[in-house]
C-alpha cells in the first residue's frame, strides 16, 4: 500500500507525473483525519509534507481529546504542558498521569481519547492490612502498571509496585472510593484478582497455594454506587467448587478481572464519586491465598473490545 501511495505523488523516475497526494491541501486532510484514530493519523503523517502538517495541527488533534482534558493537566505542574501543542498534550496525557497521593491513575486510551483510570491496592481501605498475621504487601513484576505506564516526568512510575495478599481471614472486606470529573461515557468498574501467592524460580513463574482456601464455599459480594444514585451488585466464587488436579484450576495461578458492574456519566461536572467494595464477611470460615492488585474504572466498549483482541 505504501508503494502504491508513493507512485500517487512522483513518477518512477521520481518525476512529477500530475495531481497526486502531494497536490491535496492540507486543509482537507485536516478535515478527513478528524475521522481517523490517532495512530491512524500518525501513520499516514509519513506520506508527505501535506500529511505531516495535518497531523500536527490543533484542530484534528483538539477533537481527539476528551472535553474536559484540562483536568487531567491540571493533576501536573503546569511547565509540563505550557505551550505544548494539542498533539503534544494528547501524547502527554496518554500516560499515566498519577494524583491523590499516587495510589490512583489516570490516563487517555491512545486509540480512542477516552478516559480510563485505575486505583492501586494501596489506595483501597482494606480490613486488617496493617496487621501482618493476615496480610503482607509483596512486590512484583506482574503488577501491569509497571509494564504498561509512565510517569508524566517521563521515567517509570513506582507506583503500583506491590500487591496485597492475603495469608487468613475470617472478615474479608476491601472499600475503595474516587471522585474525578469522568466525561460522559458508560463505564466498567472490575477487580484485579489472583488466587495463589506466586514468585520466580530459576527464571519460571512459579505458583504457591498453600493459604488458598475457602473461596469455594460461598461467594464474594462486589458491589459499586455512584453519586448520583446509581447502584449494582453481583457475586462471584472466587475458587473453582472441586478443584480439577489432573487438569488443574482455571482460575489459580492467573490474574483474573472481576467485573463488577456498569455504570453511566452524564456530564463531567459535578465530579462524579463511585464507592466500590468486594466482602466476604461470614465469619463460618476463614479464606487467605489471594491477591489484590487494583481496580480498573474503564469505558464499556474498550474493555469488551481489548478482551476480544480487536482494540489493542
Amino acid at each position: 500500500m505504501g508503494a502504491s501511495l508513493s507512485n500517487l505523488t512522483e513518477g518512477t523516475n521520481g518525476t512529477a507525473m500530475g495531481p497526486g497526494l502531494g497536490d491535496i491541501p492540507e486543509s482537507c486532510v485536516a478535515c478527513v483525519f478528524t475521522y481517523l484514530t490517532p495512530p491512524e493519523i500518525c501513520n499516514l503523517a509519513r506520506l508527505n509534507r501535506a500529511f505531516r502538517g495535518a497531523a500536527s495541527s490543533d484542530s484534528v488533534w483538539e477533537k481527539k481529546l476528551p472535553s474536559n482534558y484540562q483536568d487531567l493537566l491540571e493533576l501536573m505542574p503546569p511547565e509540563r504542558y505550557k505551550n505544548l501543542s494539542k498533539k503534544d498534550i494528547f501524547a502527554l496525557l496518554s500516560h499515566a498521569i498519577p494524583f491523590d497521593d499516587g495510589n490512583k491513575e489516570v490516563w487517555l486510551d491512545r486509540v480512542t481519547g477516552r478516559v480510563c483510570m485505575a486505583i492501586s491496592a494501596k489506595g483501597m481501605a482494606i480490613t486488617g492490612i496493617d496487621d501482618r498475621r493476615y496480610w503482607n504487601w509483596v512486590s512484583t513484576e506482574e503488577s501491569r502498571w509497571i509494564k504498561l505506564q509512565i510517569c508524566w516526568n517521563g521515567t517509570f512510575g513506582k507506583l503500583f509496585h506491590v500487591v496485597a495478599y492475603l495469608q487468613q481471614i475470617w472478615w474479608f472486606e476491601v472499600d475503595g472510593v474516587v471522585k474525578f470529573p469522568l466525561p460522559a461515557d458508560v463505564y466498567t468498574l472490575s477487580f484485579r484478582l489472583h488466587l495463589g501467592k506466586f514468585s520466580k524460580r530459576l527464571g519460571r513463574r512459579v505458583s504457591s497455594f498453600e493459604h488458598t482456601h475457602g473461596w469455594h464455599l460461598k461467594p464474594v459480594t462486589f458491589e459499586l454506587s455512584t453519586s448520583d444514585g446509581q447502584l449494582t451488585s453481583c457475586e462471584h466464587y472466587l475458587d473453582d467448587t472441586e478443584q480439577d488436579y489432573e487438569n488443574g484450576n482455571h482460575k489459580r495461578g492467573c490474574w483474573i478481572d472481576y467485573k463488577v458492574g456498569e455504570f453511566i456519566v452524564g456530564h463531567s461536572e459535578p465530579a462524579t464519586e463511585v464507592r466500590f467494595s468486594m466482602k466476604q464477611i461470614a465469619c463460618t470460615h476463614s479464606k487467605g491465598g489471594l491477591c489484590v492488585d487494583s481496580v480498573f474504572i474503564i469505558p464499556t466498549d474498550i474493555r469488551e473490545r481489548k478482551r476480544r483482541g480487536i482494540l489493542k
